[in-house]
């Protein structure tokens, strides 16, 4: 199965850097997109994640609904959505983060061509999510919650790059 990123060729390149450059300080979950639609994703996206970090299934079911409408609205984004859907239908949390970890995927991509006006992205990472493969996310805020095991291992990760 091929699955194609959320990008968008007209959106300018973001400064990736690397975790031991120092990005400036900003309140942590304070990040702000040019494109509303894609800070309306971003911010779904951040619900859902959240949602995982609690291990709060319902929750992560209608947060997975609301971003499949934000993904949806934004061209580009068709399959992606359709990942968040199958979260918002998934029988159980290990389901969703299963389908998290290629959601992810997919919105990684997106926002490292994003137009970041304030704050920072970072992507996260977990060696031991999906059976040792490994699984990667976003997060507003440089301290590690990891999604895939919530309070069994809550700071199970590492920021891998920092998007500015």
């Amino acid at each position: 199965m091929i699955l194609f990123s959320c990008t968008n060729s007209q959106q300018k390149n973001a400064t990736i850097v690397s975790d031991t450059i120092a990005a400036p300080k900003t309140e942590a979950g304070t990040v702000k997109l040019v494109d509303a639609k894609v800070q309306n994703i971003f911010n779904d996206y951040i619900s859902l994640k959240n949602s995982l970090v609690a291990t709060k299934y319902e929750e992560a079911q209608q947060s997975a609904g609301k971003l499949k409408v934000s993904l949806a609205d934004y061209p580009g984004c068709e399959n992606t959505a359709l990942i968040a859907e199958k979260i918002s239908v998934a029988k159980d949390i290990a389901d969703q983060r299963k389908e998290f970890t290629l959601l992810s995927s997919d919105v990684i991509a997106m926002f490292k061509h994003a137009d970041i006006s304030a704050g920072s992205i970072y992507i996260q990472h977990c060696p031991m999510a999906n059976k040792g493969n490994g699984g990667d996310w976003l997060s507003s805020d440089k301290k590690i919650q990891n999604p895939y095991y919530g309070d069994e291992m809550m700071e199970c990760g590492a920021v891998l790059q920092t998007i500015n």
